[in-house]
């Protein structure tokens, strides 16, 4: 295994040699290699020339230099980058933190218990230097608001010493370019539900006049940080087309009308295709036998795993729709295969082929997906889709397939003119959170007026048992 440790420097030319020197020697648990992501942040005191001559001798050193400076926040965006480890640490290049404790920090990662672990000055430990009343309740206050909006109970927001896994750190965009980092990633990792954990490590902080750099204003920007990260959903360095499943957490009457439309056509056994972060599997898994929640998507099936991770019913593994080998290994197992939003993101509908095959006689699929191609515009092109369907058509699909439709289902009505007027005619890519929100609290209205809308709605459901013979072509 190999340990990334990202270190931004600003001007730190009395201390970086040695504390450079404390993290090549530092311990580190068996069969683990560390290199050292160094990125020089502009530094014109003389720290860039200490640097050059470290790095020309220590080939466990990867050396950038910013030709800007820029912060902190942005330094170790640049670090994260190059990193190629297992799992990365954040390593200031003074000397407050103690790199003999990497293997304490290390210990839930490796056991698999954690997806990050921070390191916390206010846990119990063997020893801190007592530091100014005020920078430390500003501190504690800090992670306090941090944890109100972001729902965790840390004790130490604002440590340096954070370890990830390299690769759910690599799929997080880091935005602040300053101390805000500490706030970003911490509402980041809340709302992408890693599992956190924190441990106990001694502190020796510095003074200003010692060269601490991080002042009151940073305190106040930190608060702007954990507001605006609270607001927005900011969750994935690639742009996913399916990121409108985290803008549906917060939808919750929306997906509770959807549930209880899907909830009474599953059988005891289900397959859920594309289940994502698992907003459709925590409302339907009820009391079932067997609830497979599958996904192609390695960040999302990292998720699914976390959130179901003590769910003795739900069981999570990785399927790509597209593949019927991957439907071969299941067998002929499941009463109800559910399509919510998946059959749009495909370059054709074999599919359904496949998903008879896991289906026991008479068992069902229930499909929903987008309706009517002329509404077609450009948050269905920002989102993946490659078609939305008509009723017609998809029937045909199904009965060409080995299905017989039995129920079917329009969906969200009021959503068809918004849809049309932000794709079609102000073709934006997505639609605003507090438009989602405004419409989140009008569920209630909505719904007991669907039905008498005279036109088609934004979603389609069907419900098509299977048949025991495929027409033949």
């Amino acid at each position: 295994m190999l340990l990334s440790i990202l270190i931004p420097v600003y001007n730190e030319r009395t201390v970086v040699e040695r504390s450079l020197a404390h993290v090549l020697a530092a311990p580190l648990p068996e069969n683990m290699d560390r290199e050292l992501i160094v990125v020089d942040d502009c530094s014109t005191d003389g720290t860039s020339a200490i640097l050059d001559s470290l790095a020309a001798v220590e080939p466990r050193i990867r050396l950038i230099h910013k030709p800007k400076n820029e912060g902190k926040g942005a330094a170790v965006r640049t670090a994260i980058q190059h990193a190629s480890g297992d799992f990365c640490i954040v390593q200031d290049a003074d000397l407050e933190y103690d790199p003999t404790e990497y293997p304490r920090l290390l210990r839930p990662l490796l056991d698999g218990n954690a997806d990050a672990v921070f390191g916390s000055r206010y846990l119990v430990r063997d020893q801190t230097r007592v530091l100014p009343f005020w920078h430390s309740m500003i501190n504690k206050a800090l992670t306090g608001i941090s944890n109100m909006f972001c729902n965790l109970n840390l004790t130490d927001m604002e440590t340096c010493y954070k370890v990830f896994r390299t690769d759910l750190l690599k799929s997080i965009p880091i935005r602040s370019d300053r101390f805000g980092f500490e706030p970003e990633i911490t509402m980041k990792s809340a709302k992408r539900q890693l599992r956190i954990y924190e441990v106990p490590i001694s502190y020796h902080g510095r003074t200003y006049e010692e060269g601490k750099k991080i002042g009151w204003r940073d305190g106040v920007k930190a608060l702007g940080v954990i507001l605006r990260f609270w607001l927005i959903d900011d969750l994935y360095v690639q742009r996913y087309g399916r990121a409108v499943l985290n803008n549906l957490t917060g939808t919750p009457a929306y997906l509770n009308w959807m549930t209880n439309l899907l909830r009474p056509h599953l059988g005891v056994t289900v397959l859920e295709l594309g289940a994502g972060i698992g907003n459709l599997s925590a409302r339907l898994m009820g009391r079932r036998f067997c609830y497979v929640a599958s996904e192609k998507d390695p960040l999302y099936l990292h998720a699914l795993r976390n959130r179901f991770l003590r769910t003795p019913n739900v069981s999570v593994r990785p399927l790509d729709p597209a593949s019927p080998a991957d439907f071969a290994a299941l067998g002929q197992s499941f009463e109800t295969v559910l399509c919510v939003n998946v059959l749009e993101y495909l370059d054709d509908l074999g599919v359904l082929s496949s998903i008879r095959s896991v289906l026991v006689p008479g068992g069902s699929v229930v499909i929903l997906a987008p309706q009517d191609e002329s509404l077609y515009g450009t948050i269905d092109a920002a989102l993946g889709h490659r078609r939305r369907f008509n009723r017609a058509s998809l029937i045909a699909s199904l009965r060409e397939h080995g299905f017989e439709p039995s129920a079917v289902y329009q969906l969200n009505k009021i959503g068809r003119p918004a849809w049309w007027l932000f794709g079609k005619v102000f073709q934006r890519r997505q639609i605003g959170k507090a438009f989602l929100k405004l419409f989140d609290k009008t569920v209630w209205l909505w719904k007991l007026t669907d039905r008498l809308l005279p036109w088609r709605g934004l979603s389609l459901i069907i419900v098509a048992r299977r048949r025991e013979t495929v027409p033949q072509a």
